[in-house]
């Protein structure tokens, strides 16, 4: 990292410039891979977010990034309902505040709400059809929880399809539209909870599109209007105006002369933290550290992608990452880690390959 003069509107400002090489490592430690967070709830409110389509791999990303490495600290967040589970962004799970996300959705949800407008016509439903659901659910769900498949036999005996597909969508279009969202957990089954009665603490930010950019680039900087778009799937328009409302707040730096902001407090942890932000760190698929931006191309070779989601179906490996960096895959193998470099690892680095799947977290998900 290094500063030079940039003259603006006739008064010399100083620029910081971020080299490419550096970019993942400080997300490592604006992620909170390094250091850690006190706990799972901690973990989720500081990343604003969790990609969480793959439960288990959510599950493992929050515990990394906590001091005791257990997945059971998610557990007890979602039975506690501090963290819920639902589709606020992207039309895709994710782990979020119970307290985000009445307004989450109320920001990010549109879009998905309507492509699935397109869909209905082909399954069949129609709006009549959705109240039907509405009702049912509202009538059918208590804070104990219900299966899936409980939900669906309601969504049966009250006359409607749940086979091909039908049944997924009524269930995404009631959490899209903030009427359910998942919680508790029974056994190894996250259950379906109403939100009016699970949710007891709402937050209502002034201005939720600066909100929550200010929440991504706490959890995400250095980032630009473009990855907190593509995350959001809000228009790039919003994200430049939701940037533009918090820019004050973050300091700016040049990264192949384009501005990224960053969190005031990630210089001085990365200044703090850097030997152990660079080790080797095994990261799940799906993780924030890959997902959490447009551009990836900084921390994963292009000629490499594939390797880590194979064919662009969309389903991410597990990842090791040296020097901030994507440096190979892995794979879970029985009770074991199957790895796959990109290149021979030296000897140090096959020691703490070793070292670090031998930690690798465990807990109720495990």
């Amino acid at each position: 990292m290094r500063s030079s003069p940039s003259p603006r509107c006739g008064i010399v400002t100083t620029v910081t410039r971020l080299a490419a090489h550096d970019v993942g490592t400080w997300r490592l430690v604006a992620q909170r891979v390094v250091p850690p967070l006190p706990g799972a709830a901690a973990v989720v409110e500081h990343l604003a977010a969790v990609q969480a389509q793959d439960l288990r791999a959510a599950a493992t990303a929050v515990a990394l990034r906590t001091p005791e490495g257990t997945t059971d600290g998610l557990a007890a967040a979602l039975d506690a309902g501090t963290v819920v589970r639902s589709w606020p962004m992207r039309g895709t799970l994710h782990l979020l505040g119970a307290a985000d996300l009445g307004w989450v959705l109320d920001l990010c949800a549109g879009r998905a709400e309507t492509a699935m407008r397109r869909r209905r016509a082909e399954l069949g439903i129609s709006p009549a059809d959705l109240d039907v659901a509405r009702t049912t659910a509202t009538g059918f769900l208590t804070r104990e929880g219900a299966s899936r498949a409980e939900l669906l036999a309601a969504f049966e005996a009250a006359g409607q399809a749940t086979a091909a597909g039908r049944g997924y969508h009524l269930i995404v279009h009631l959490a899209l539209t903030g009427v359910l969202c998942q919680g508790p957990l029974r056994g190894r089954e996250q259950l379906f909870v109403p939100v009016d009665g699970w949710v007891t603490d709402r937050r209502v930010p002034q201005d939720p599109l600066a909100e929550w950019t200010r929440r991504y680039l706490r959890g995400h900087g250095p980032a630009t209007p473009a990855d907190f778009a593509a995350w959001t799937k809000l228009a790039l328009g919003q994200a430049r105006r939701g940037f533009a409302a918090v820019r004050e707040e973050f300091e700016a730096v040049l990264v192949d002369d384009v501005e990224h902001l960053v969190a005031p407090e990630v210089p001085d942890l990365v200044a703090a933290h850097r030997r152990a932000a660079r080790s080797l760190h095994l990261l799940p698929g799906f993780d924030e550290f890959l997902l959490g931006y447009a551009d990836r191309s900084h921390v994963l070779a292009p000629e490499h992608a594939d390797r880590v989601a194979p064919g662009g179906n969309g389903v991410f490996r597990g990842t090791v990452v040296v020097g901030g960096t994507v440096a190979g895959t892995f794979t879970r193998d029985g009770t074991g880690l199957a790895h796959a470099p990109f290149a021979p690892f030296s000897a140090a680095q096959a020691t703490a390959l070793a070292r670090r799947s031998a930690t690798y977290p465990a807990g109720w998900f495990a």
